[in-house]
Protein backbone atom coordinates (compact mmCIF):
# COMPACT_ATOMS: atom_id res chain seq x y z
CA UNK A 1 0.00 0.00 0.00
CA UNK A 2 1.31 3.73 -0.85
CA UNK A 3 0.44 6.10 1.98
CA UNK A 4 -0.43 9.92 1.62
CA UNK A 5 -1.45 12.17 4.39
CA UNK A 6 -3.58 15.01 4.85
CA UNK A 7 -1.65 16.18 7.63
CA UNK A 8 -3.24 19.07 10.30
CA UNK A 9 -0.88 21.41 9.31
CA UNK A 10 -1.26 21.21 5.72
CA UNK A 11 -5.14 21.56 6.47
CA UNK A 12 -4.73 24.53 8.37
CA UNK A 13 -2.40 25.85 5.29
CA UNK A 14 -5.05 25.24 3.41
CA UNK A 15 -7.41 27.21 5.45
CA UNK A 16 -11.20 27.45 3.67
CA UNK A 17 -9.97 25.88 0.32
CA UNK A 18 -12.88 23.91 0.13
CA UNK A 19 -15.05 23.28 -2.88
CA UNK A 20 -17.50 26.44 -2.87
CA UNK A 21 -21.51 26.17 -3.05
CA UNK A 22 -21.53 22.07 -1.04
CA UNK A 23 -24.28 21.62 0.62
CA UNK A 24 -23.32 18.50 3.40
CA UNK A 25 -24.33 17.67 6.75
CA UNK A 26 -22.87 19.61 9.72
CA UNK A 27 -20.82 17.00 12.06
CA UNK A 28 -18.83 17.05 14.81
CA UNK A 29 -15.56 15.73 15.20
CA UNK A 30 -14.16 14.81 18.85
CA UNK A 31 -13.67 18.40 20.24
CA UNK A 32 -14.50 21.75 18.76
CA UNK A 33 -10.61 22.39 18.84
CA UNK A 34 -9.00 19.38 17.43
CA UNK A 35 -9.03 17.85 14.31
CA UNK A 36 -10.07 14.11 14.18
CA UNK A 37 -8.32 11.56 12.14
CA UNK A 38 -9.90 9.69 8.77
CA UNK A 39 -8.11 6.58 7.08
CA UNK A 40 -9.10 5.77 4.03
CA UNK A 41 -7.91 2.53 1.76
CA UNK A 42 -8.58 3.73 -1.76
CA UNK A 43 -7.85 1.85 -5.11
CA UNK A 44 -4.75 2.72 -6.53
CA UNK A 45 -6.47 4.01 -9.93
CA UNK A 46 -4.45 2.96 -13.44
CA UNK A 47 -4.73 6.10 -14.50
CA UNK A 48 -2.63 8.02 -12.23
CA UNK A 49 -3.82 11.23 -11.88
CA UNK A 50 -6.84 9.60 -10.60
CA UNK A 51 -4.68 9.40 -7.35
CA UNK A 52 -4.24 12.58 -7.38
CA UNK A 53 -7.35 14.36 -8.07
CA UNK A 54 -8.74 11.73 -4.89
CA UNK A 55 -5.65 13.34 -2.73
CA UNK A 56 -6.35 16.97 -3.88
CA UNK A 57 -10.53 16.96 -2.82
CA UNK A 58 -9.35 14.79 0.42
CA UNK A 59 -7.33 18.00 1.26
CA UNK A 60 -10.11 20.46 0.06
CA UNK A 61 -12.66 18.45 2.42
CA UNK A 62 -10.10 17.90 5.64
CA UNK A 63 -9.23 21.39 5.25
CA UNK A 64 -12.69 22.72 5.23
CA UNK A 65 -13.64 20.00 8.29
CA UNK A 66 -10.79 19.95 10.49
CA UNK A 67 -10.29 16.28 9.71
CA UNK A 68 -6.67 14.50 9.24
CA UNK A 69 -7.76 12.59 6.35
CA UNK A 70 -4.62 9.48 5.79
CA UNK A 71 -5.28 7.33 2.64
CA UNK A 72 -3.74 4.12 1.60
CA UNK A 73 -3.56 2.61 -2.14
CA UNK A 74 -5.17 -0.65 -2.25
CA UNK A 75 -3.49 -2.06 -5.46
CA UNK A 76 -5.32 -4.69 -7.84
CA UNK A 77 -2.65 -6.64 -8.70
CA UNK A 78 -2.39 -10.01 -7.45
CA UNK A 79 -5.77 -9.42 -5.67
CA UNK A 80 -3.88 -7.27 -3.14
CA UNK A 81 -7.21 -5.43 -2.63
CA UNK A 82 -9.42 -8.24 -1.89
CA UNK A 83 -6.82 -9.01 0.42
CA UNK A 84 -6.60 -6.30 2.70
CA UNK A 85 -10.53 -6.17 2.57
CA UNK A 86 -10.76 -10.01 3.92
CA UNK A 87 -7.95 -9.04 6.69
CA UNK A 88 -9.59 -5.90 8.26
CA UNK A 89 -13.25 -7.87 8.02
CA UNK A 90 -11.44 -10.65 9.87
CA UNK A 91 -9.70 -8.52 12.14
CA UNK A 92 -12.56 -5.93 12.59
CA UNK A 93 -9.76 -3.43 12.41
CA UNK A 94 -8.37 -1.24 9.63
CA UNK A 95 -9.71 1.63 7.60
CA UNK A 96 -13.08 3.72 7.89
CA UNK A 97 -13.59 3.83 4.65
CA UNK A 98 -12.04 1.31 2.30
CA UNK A 99 -12.85 1.09 -1.42
CA UNK A 100 -14.62 -2.13 -2.67
CA UNK A 101 -14.65 -4.06 -6.23
CA UNK A 102 -17.79 -5.17 -7.94
CA UNK A 103 -18.77 -7.91 -6.21
CA UNK A 104 -17.45 -6.99 -2.27
CA UNK A 105 -20.39 -4.80 -0.59
CA UNK A 106 -22.75 -7.40 -0.61
CA UNK A 107 -19.94 -10.43 0.47
CA UNK A 108 -19.57 -8.19 3.30
CA UNK A 109 -22.56 -6.46 3.86
CA UNK A 110 -23.07 -7.02 7.09
CA UNK A 111 -19.78 -5.36 8.57
CA UNK A 112 -20.74 -2.53 6.24
CA UNK A 113 -22.42 0.44 7.85
CA UNK A 114 -25.84 1.24 6.08
CA UNK A 115 -25.33 4.43 4.30
CA UNK A 116 -29.55 5.30 3.62
CA UNK A 117 -28.77 9.07 4.73
CA UNK A 118 -26.17 9.66 2.27
CA UNK A 119 -27.69 7.89 -0.62
CA UNK A 120 -31.44 9.78 -0.23
CA UNK A 121 -29.56 13.08 -0.10
CA UNK A 122 -27.40 12.10 -2.90
CA UNK A 123 -30.80 10.86 -4.97
CA UNK A 124 -32.68 13.56 -3.95
CA UNK A 125 -30.36 15.74 -5.66
CA UNK A 126 -28.88 13.88 -8.63
CA UNK A 127 -31.94 11.66 -9.19
CA UNK A 128 -31.64 7.76 -8.64
CA UNK A 129 -28.77 5.31 -9.31
CA UNK A 130 -27.94 3.08 -11.91
CA UNK A 131 -30.16 -0.09 -11.28
CA UNK A 132 -26.70 -2.33 -11.77
CA UNK A 133 -24.83 -0.12 -8.97
CA UNK A 134 -28.38 -0.56 -6.38
CA UNK A 135 -28.46 -4.06 -7.23
CA UNK A 136 -24.88 -4.54 -6.34
CA UNK A 137 -24.74 -2.00 -3.24
CA UNK A 138 -27.79 -2.52 -1.42
CA UNK A 139 -28.62 -5.68 0.94
CA UNK A 140 -31.84 -6.63 3.04
CA UNK A 141 -33.25 -2.91 1.77
CA UNK A 142 -30.36 -1.18 3.15
CA UNK A 143 -27.77 0.42 1.35
CA UNK A 144 -24.18 -1.04 2.26
CA UNK A 145 -21.70 1.00 0.77
CA UNK A 146 -22.19 4.12 -1.69
CA UNK A 147 -21.14 3.28 -5.64
CA UNK A 148 -18.09 5.01 -6.36
CA UNK A 149 -17.06 7.40 -9.17
CA UNK A 150 -13.39 6.38 -8.85
CA UNK A 151 -12.52 3.23 -10.80
CA UNK A 152 -15.99 2.70 -12.66
CA UNK A 153 -16.14 1.82 -15.59
CA UNK A 154 -18.52 0.58 -18.41
CA UNK A 155 -17.54 -1.50 -21.73
CA UNK A 156 -19.13 -0.24 -24.57
CA UNK A 157 -17.45 -0.37 -28.49
CA UNK A 158 -14.12 1.11 -28.61
CA UNK A 159 -14.32 0.70 -32.86
CA UNK A 160 -11.56 1.71 -35.27
CA UNK A 161 -14.31 4.21 -37.23
CA UNK A 162 -11.72 4.34 -40.24
CA UNK A 163 -11.92 0.20 -40.38
CA UNK A 164 -15.11 -0.28 -39.93
CA UNK A 165 -16.26 2.19 -42.99
CA UNK A 166 -13.95 0.89 -44.93
CA UNK A 167 -14.30 -3.04 -44.52
CA UNK A 168 -17.77 -3.07 -43.23
CA UNK A 169 -19.29 -0.16 -44.72
CA UNK A 170 -20.49 1.27 -41.93
CA UNK A 171 -20.00 5.12 -40.73
CA UNK A 172 -19.90 4.65 -36.91
CA UNK A 173 -19.13 8.21 -35.77
CA UNK A 174 -22.30 9.82 -38.55
CA UNK A 175 -24.65 6.54 -36.38
CA UNK A 176 -23.18 7.80 -33.09
CA UNK A 177 -21.89 11.05 -32.88
CA UNK A 178 -20.50 12.98 -30.32
CA UNK A 179 -24.09 15.06 -29.83
CA UNK A 180 -27.36 13.59 -27.71
CA UNK A 181 -28.78 12.09 -30.91
CA UNK A 182 -28.90 9.39 -32.61
CA UNK A 183 -27.59 9.09 -36.69
CA UNK A 184 -28.50 7.52 -39.40
CA UNK A 185 -28.97 3.78 -39.13
CA UNK A 186 -28.54 3.99 -35.15
CA UNK A 187 -31.88 1.80 -34.94
CA UNK A 188 -29.98 -1.01 -37.16
CA UNK A 189 -27.44 -1.20 -34.54
CA UNK A 190 -27.57 -4.52 -33.37
CA UNK A 191 -26.43 -8.16 -33.17
CA UNK A 192 -27.32 -8.80 -36.36
CA UNK A 193 -25.57 -6.32 -37.81
CA UNK A 194 -22.79 -6.36 -35.61
CA UNK A 195 -21.93 -10.42 -37.08
CA UNK A 196 -22.04 -9.19 -40.34
CA UNK A 197 -19.63 -6.23 -39.31
CA UNK A 198 -17.73 -8.89 -37.96
CA UNK A 199 -17.26 -11.38 -40.88
CA UNK A 200 -16.22 -8.59 -43.13
CA UNK A 201 -13.85 -6.88 -40.68
CA UNK A 202 -11.96 -10.56 -40.29
CA UNK A 203 -12.22 -11.52 -43.56
CA UNK A 204 -9.90 -8.01 -44.26
CA UNK A 205 -7.49 -9.05 -41.50
CA UNK A 206 -9.06 -7.16 -38.80
CA UNK A 207 -11.11 -9.28 -36.25
CA UNK A 208 -12.76 -8.10 -33.31
CA UNK A 209 -10.81 -8.59 -30.50
CA UNK A 210 -13.27 -10.32 -28.33
CA UNK A 211 -11.61 -12.32 -25.27
CA UNK A 212 -13.90 -15.78 -24.59
CA UNK A 213 -11.40 -16.74 -21.57
CA UNK A 214 -11.88 -16.90 -17.74
CA UNK A 215 -11.23 -13.33 -17.49
CA UNK A 216 -13.59 -10.38 -16.23
CA UNK A 217 -13.44 -8.97 -19.90
CA UNK A 218 -14.89 -12.13 -21.57
CA UNK A 219 -17.21 -12.55 -19.05
CA UNK A 220 -18.68 -9.38 -18.69
CA UNK A 221 -19.32 -9.02 -22.75
CA UNK A 222 -21.42 -12.27 -22.78
CA UNK A 223 -23.04 -11.47 -19.77
CA UNK A 224 -24.51 -8.35 -21.54
CA UNK A 225 -25.38 -9.99 -24.39
CA UNK A 226 -27.18 -12.81 -22.70
CA UNK A 227 -28.97 -10.14 -21.22
CA UNK A 228 -30.26 -8.53 -24.42
CA UNK A 229 -31.40 -11.89 -25.78
CA UNK A 230 -32.98 -12.45 -22.20
CA UNK A 231 -31.39 -15.03 -21.27
CA UNK A 232 -31.04 -15.12 -17.74
CA UNK A 233 -28.86 -18.24 -15.91
CA UNK A 234 -31.05 -17.98 -12.64
CA UNK A 235 -33.73 -15.29 -11.42
CA UNK A 236 -33.76 -12.79 -8.82
CA UNK A 237 -35.00 -15.59 -6.18
CA UNK A 238 -32.26 -17.89 -7.04
CA UNK A 239 -33.51 -20.42 -9.10
CA UNK A 240 -32.14 -22.19 -11.57
CA UNK A 241 -33.51 -21.15 -15.38
CA UNK A 242 -30.98 -23.24 -17.88
CA UNK A 243 -33.16 -25.93 -18.78
CA UNK A 244 -35.99 -25.55 -21.54
CA UNK A 245 -34.67 -21.70 -21.57
CA UNK A 246 -34.61 -21.34 -25.33
CA UNK A 247 -33.26 -17.62 -25.18
CA UNK A 248 -30.42 -18.87 -23.65
CA UNK A 249 -29.73 -21.03 -26.34
CA UNK A 250 -30.14 -18.65 -29.20
CA UNK A 251 -27.50 -16.78 -27.10
CA UNK A 252 -25.55 -19.62 -26.92
CA UNK A 253 -25.58 -20.36 -30.56
CA UNK A 254 -25.45 -16.66 -31.86
CA UNK A 255 -21.51 -16.36 -29.47
CA UNK A 256 -20.55 -19.63 -31.20
CA UNK A 257 -21.24 -18.38 -34.84
CA UNK A 258 -19.53 -14.90 -34.03
CA UNK A 259 -17.14 -17.04 -32.21
CA UNK A 260 -15.66 -18.28 -35.52
CA UNK A 261 -15.08 -14.75 -36.56
CA UNK A 262 -12.77 -13.78 -33.71
CA UNK A 263 -9.07 -14.83 -33.51
CA UNK A 264 -8.49 -18.52 -32.74
CA UNK A 265 -6.83 -17.58 -29.63
CA UNK A 266 -9.23 -15.82 -27.71
CA UNK A 267 -9.90 -18.43 -25.66
CA UNK A 268 -6.58 -18.47 -23.98
CA UNK A 269 -7.00 -14.33 -23.60
CA UNK A 270 -6.69 -12.38 -20.29
CA UNK A 271 -7.81 -9.08 -19.65
CA UNK A 272 -4.44 -6.96 -21.37
CA UNK A 273 -5.20 -9.25 -24.64
CA UNK A 274 -7.90 -7.13 -26.40
CA UNK A 275 -5.97 -4.02 -25.35
CA UNK A 276 -3.06 -5.17 -26.96
CA UNK A 277 -5.48 -6.16 -30.24
CA UNK A 278 -6.48 -2.20 -30.43
CA UNK A 279 -3.02 -0.71 -29.67
CA UNK A 280 -1.15 -2.82 -32.60
CA UNK A 281 -3.53 -2.08 -34.84
CA UNK A 282 -4.52 -5.62 -35.91
CA UNK A 283 -8.38 -5.19 -34.27
CA UNK A 284 -11.30 -3.23 -35.36
CA UNK A 285 -13.25 -3.43 -32.22
CA UNK A 286 -12.94 -4.48 -29.02
CA UNK A 287 -15.24 -3.77 -25.31
CA UNK A 288 -13.39 -1.71 -23.09
CA UNK A 289 -13.32 1.67 -21.10
CA UNK A 290 -10.84 4.79 -22.85
CA UNK A 291 -7.48 2.54 -21.19
CA UNK A 292 -6.62 1.06 -24.23
CA UNK A 293 -7.16 4.25 -26.14
CA UNK A 294 -5.12 6.01 -23.32
CA UNK A 295 -2.11 3.97 -23.79
CA UNK A 296 -2.14 4.14 -27.80
CA UNK A 297 -2.53 7.81 -27.85
CA UNK A 298 0.54 7.57 -26.03
CA UNK A 299 2.29 4.85 -28.10
CA UNK A 300 0.08 4.39 -31.15
CA UNK A 301 -1.13 7.63 -31.73
CA UNK A 302 -2.20 6.75 -35.43
CA UNK A 303 -4.62 3.94 -33.87
CA UNK A 304 -5.92 6.77 -31.04
CA UNK A 305 -7.14 9.01 -33.27
CA UNK A 306 -9.05 6.53 -35.35
CA UNK A 307 -11.00 5.29 -32.54
CA UNK A 308 -15.01 5.97 -31.65
CA UNK A 309 -16.73 4.67 -28.86
CA UNK A 310 -20.50 3.13 -29.92
CA UNK A 311 -23.07 2.08 -27.79
CA UNK A 312 -23.41 -2.07 -27.12
CA UNK A 313 -25.27 -3.54 -29.91
CA UNK A 314 -28.85 -4.28 -28.90
CA UNK A 315 -30.66 -7.48 -29.07
CA UNK A 316 -33.70 -8.70 -28.91
CA UNK A 317 -34.82 -7.72 -25.51
CA UNK A 318 -33.18 -4.42 -25.30
CA UNK A 319 -29.38 -2.99 -25.28
CA UNK A 320 -27.53 -3.82 -22.03
CA UNK A 321 -23.65 -2.74 -21.50
CA UNK A 322 -21.58 -4.40 -19.24
CA UNK A 323 -21.26 -2.42 -16.32
CA UNK A 324 -18.00 -2.78 -13.78
CA UNK A 325 -18.69 -0.50 -10.93
CA UNK A 326 -16.53 0.23 -7.52
CA UNK A 327 -17.67 0.93 -4.12
CA UNK A 328 -16.83 3.25 -1.25
CA UNK A 329 -17.82 1.29 2.01
CA UNK A 330 -17.93 2.40 5.91
CA UNK A 331 -16.75 -0.47 8.38
CA UNK A 332 -19.25 -0.50 11.11
CA UNK A 333 -16.65 -0.99 13.30
CA UNK A 334 -15.05 2.60 11.97
CA UNK A 335 -14.51 4.78 14.63
CA UNK A 336 -15.31 8.25 12.70
CA UNK A 337 -18.53 6.84 10.88
CA UNK A 338 -19.82 10.62 10.88
CA UNK A 339 -16.74 12.05 9.10
CA UNK A 340 -16.71 8.73 6.83
CA UNK A 341 -20.21 9.78 5.66
CA UNK A 342 -19.63 13.46 5.40
CA UNK A 343 -16.56 12.59 2.75
CA UNK A 344 -18.12 10.22 0.40
CA UNK A 345 -21.23 12.32 0.01
CA UNK A 346 -18.62 15.25 -0.72
CA UNK A 347 -16.88 12.57 -3.31
CA UNK A 348 -19.41 11.84 -4.32
CA UNK A 349 -21.25 15.37 -5.09
CA UNK A 350 -21.39 16.52 -8.87
CA UNK A 351 -18.21 19.43 -9.09
CA UNK A 352 -16.47 16.49 -7.12
CA UNK A 353 -16.89 13.41 -9.41
CA UNK A 354 -16.79 15.82 -12.63
CA UNK A 355 -13.06 16.76 -11.32
CA UNK A 356 -12.43 13.30 -11.07
CA UNK A 357 -13.40 11.91 -14.31
CA UNK A 358 -12.27 14.80 -15.91
CA UNK A 359 -8.76 13.59 -14.53
CA UNK A 360 -8.82 10.34 -15.68
CA UNK A 361 -9.74 11.47 -19.15
CA UNK A 362 -13.30 10.28 -18.86
CA UNK A 363 -12.57 6.66 -17.63
CA UNK A 364 -14.46 7.02 -14.23
CA UNK A 365 -18.09 6.86 -14.59
CA UNK A 366 -20.58 8.58 -11.82
CA UNK A 367 -23.29 6.14 -10.65
CA UNK A 368 -25.91 9.07 -11.38
CA UNK A 369 -27.06 9.48 -15.20
CA UNK A 370 -27.91 13.06 -14.83
CA UNK A 371 -24.17 13.40 -14.73
CA UNK A 372 -23.52 11.64 -18.12
CA UNK A 373 -22.92 15.37 -19.60
CA UNK A 374 -19.69 16.23 -18.59
CA UNK A 375 -17.77 18.01 -20.45
CA UNK A 376 -14.62 16.19 -20.61
CA UNK A 377 -16.58 13.24 -22.67
CA UNK A 378 -17.43 16.39 -25.52
CA UNK A 379 -14.04 17.34 -25.28
CA UNK A 380 -11.70 14.24 -25.08
CA UNK A 381 -9.22 13.25 -27.39
CA UNK A 382 -7.89 12.66 -30.65
CA UNK A 383 -10.21 12.53 -32.25
CA UNK A 384 -12.58 15.32 -30.34
CA UNK A 385 -15.64 13.90 -29.00
CA UNK A 386 -14.54 10.17 -29.58
CA UNK A 387 -15.66 9.50 -25.95
CA UNK A 388 -19.14 11.13 -26.05
CA UNK A 389 -20.73 7.66 -25.72
CA UNK A 390 -18.82 5.69 -23.27
CA UNK A 391 -20.96 6.61 -20.90
CA UNK A 392 -24.71 5.09 -20.13
CA UNK A 393 -26.48 8.16 -21.93
CA UNK A 394 -30.32 8.81 -22.58
CA UNK A 395 -30.41 8.80 -26.10
CA UNK A 396 -28.76 5.57 -26.48
CA UNK A 397 -31.88 3.98 -24.89
CA UNK A 398 -30.10 1.17 -23.15
CA UNK A 399 -29.44 -0.18 -19.53
CA UNK A 400 -26.35 -1.27 -17.51
CA UNK A 401 -25.99 -4.91 -16.70
CA UNK A 402 -23.54 -7.43 -14.40
CA UNK A 403 -23.38 -10.51 -15.76
CA UNK A 404 -25.38 -13.09 -13.93
CA UNK A 405 -27.71 -10.58 -12.93
CA UNK A 406 -30.50 -10.44 -11.75
CA UNK A 407 -29.48 -13.45 -9.84
CA UNK A 408 -28.38 -13.22 -5.58
CA UNK A 409 -25.14 -11.79 -5.56
CA UNK A 410 -23.94 -14.28 -3.37
CA UNK A 411 -24.73 -16.97 -5.98
CA UNK A 412 -23.96 -14.96 -8.77
CA UNK A 413 -20.52 -13.89 -7.63
CA UNK A 414 -19.46 -17.29 -7.76
CA UNK A 415 -20.59 -17.83 -11.06
CA UNK A 416 -18.99 -14.87 -12.62
CA UNK A 417 -15.32 -15.80 -10.77
CA UNK A 418 -16.23 -19.50 -11.90
CA UNK A 419 -17.25 -17.60 -15.74
CA UNK A 420 -19.73 -20.49 -16.11
CA UNK A 421 -20.99 -18.38 -19.04
CA UNK A 422 -18.03 -18.93 -21.69
CA UNK A 423 -16.99 -22.04 -19.84
CA UNK A 424 -20.73 -23.21 -21.00
CA UNK A 425 -19.65 -21.97 -25.06
CA UNK A 426 -15.95 -23.38 -24.65
CA UNK A 427 -17.41 -26.72 -23.79
CA UNK A 428 -19.31 -26.47 -27.14
CA UNK A 429 -17.39 -24.65 -29.84
CA UNK A 430 -13.74 -26.01 -28.40
CA UNK A 431 -14.74 -29.08 -26.24
CA UNK A 432 -17.19 -31.27 -28.59
CA UNK A 433 -20.10 -31.02 -26.22
CA UNK A 434 -23.81 -30.51 -27.49
CA UNK A 435 -25.68 -27.80 -26.48
CA UNK A 436 -27.41 -30.31 -24.36
CA UNK A 437 -24.24 -31.57 -22.51
CA UNK A 438 -22.85 -28.25 -22.13
CA UNK A 439 -26.43 -26.78 -20.18
CA UNK A 440 -26.86 -29.48 -18.06
CA UNK A 441 -23.00 -28.73 -17.04
CA UNK A 442 -23.55 -24.92 -16.23
CA UNK A 443 -27.12 -25.75 -14.15
CA UNK A 444 -25.37 -28.36 -12.32
CA UNK A 445 -22.56 -25.23 -11.66
CA UNK A 446 -24.90 -23.46 -10.60
CA UNK A 447 -26.93 -25.14 -8.43
CA UNK A 448 -24.07 -26.00 -6.43
CA UNK A 449 -23.59 -22.50 -5.89
CA UNK A 450 -26.92 -21.74 -5.17
CA UNK A 451 -26.59 -24.62 -2.07
CA UNK A 452 -23.93 -23.08 -1.00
Amino acid sequence: MTRYEVTRRAALRAGVAGVAGATLPVFNVQSQNSAGVLRCGFWEHWVPAGNDIIRELCEEWGAKNRVEVKIDRLVSAGNQILLTIASEAQSRSGHDIVAMPTWEPSSHARLLEPVDDVMGRLQKKYGPVTPAAEYLAKREGAWRAVPAVAGTQTKPACIRYDLFQQHAGIDIRAMWPAKPERGPGADTWNWDAFLAAATKCNAAGYPFALPMGQYSDAVDWVGALFRSFGASMMDAEGQVTIRGNDKLKQATEYVIRLSKQLPDDVWAWDDASNNRALISGKSALIFNPPSAWAVAKRDAPQVAEKSWYAPFPAGPEGRFTPFLPYFWGIWSFSKNKTAAKSLLEFLSDRQSAERQSTATNGYDIPPFQSMSNFKVWETEGPPTGFAYNYPDKPHQQGQLTVAFAPAPADTAVQAYVQAVNTKMIARIAQGGQSMAEAMAWAEGELRNFARG
